[in-house]
């Protein structure tokens, strides 16, 4: 089991980490090792502590998020005619439901894949290098240009099977969505906020889902108690919250090569680690 005191360091680096491409899942796979009983916090954990990241994104685009509902809940339960600016936004509820449907079917199908066969840490430190590549690749030769009212269902198809990827520790959600985002010619900030959006339906899906296990399991069987998982999560919320406002500053006049360099850094010391027998896969 973990102390309290652990809970809240993953807490506070589950809340660091979620939003910037550099995966939270791995690094909170990774500080599991150097506790004072090295143990792989577990899927589970992740996808709990995830809710608390989440509700900050609903908090901080909570005006944004009410007009995608209102608009989309008028076309179509009330099948109403909607005016000029509500087609947008109508149209962005339907890219949402759309491109959450890969990591929905694929998280469902790969469950026991995921929770065990994924959690290797040399696939992890492997998957941190090659995306954190990948994303340099694409945030360079990105045309730049595109908006979020030039998404099509084409492009929200091609956002949701990246995101399917982040089931495997390592790639990072946010990494994943926004370096497809770049090679689709979507500005950063463009990518980013779609990311925002899109992580809502999967994460709280995902999160609740294992909260409901978590209830049902045995103490034994968990590494975290119910009471440390929660106050992880709150302190998630609160310092996801502060990174969302950052982050969206940043990327309008920064690029993301500082995450790049930072994840295959990380990568290429956790697999020397490996190597030389200090930390366990």
């Amino acid at each position: 089991m973990f102390t309290l005191f652990e809970s809240i360091f993953l807490g506070i680096l589950q809340g660091l980490t979620e939003f910037l491409p550099i995966s939270s899942s791995a690094h909170l796979r990774i500080a599991g090792e150097f506790f004072s009983k090295a143990q792989d916090p577990g899927a589970r954990f992740s996808a709990i502590t995830q809710i608390g990241t989440e509700l900050a994104v609903l908090i901080f685009f909570r005006n944004d998020i009410k007009k995608i509902i209102v608009a989309w809940f008028k076309q179509v339960v009330l099948r109403k005619d909607l005016a000029t600016d509500d087609k947008p936004l109508a149209r962005m509820g339907w890219l949402i439901i759309i491109g959450s449907i890969p990591v929905v079917v694929l998280g469902v199908l790969g469950k026991d894949i995921i929770t065990n066969d994924f959690r290797s840490l040399w696939l992890i430190a492997s998957v941190m290098i090659i995306f954190g590549v990948i994303l340099g690749w694409a945030d360079h030769y990105g045309k730049k240009v595109r908006t979020l009212d030039q998404l099509n269902a084409k492009h929200g198809i091609l956002y949701g099977l990246a995101q399917s990827l982040a089931l495997i520790p390592g790639v990072s959600r946010s990494g994943a969505t926004i370096a497809m985002g770049r090679y689709l010619g979507y500005t950063r900030e463009a990518a980013l906020r779609y990311s925002f959006l899109l992580a809502i339906p999967a994460v709280f899906g995902s999160g609740l889902y294992e909260l409901k296990d978590a209830f049902g399991a045995s103490a034994a069987s968990n590494v975290f108690t119910l009471p440390e998982t929660f106050v992880a999560t709150a302190i998630a919320f609160v310092v996801g919250y502060a990174v969302i406002a950052w982050l969206l500053k940043y990327v309008t006049t920064k690029s993301f090569m500082p995450f790049i360099i930072y994840r295959i850094l990380l990568g290429t010391t956790v697999l020397v680690l490996l190597s030389a027998g200090v930390i366990n896969p």
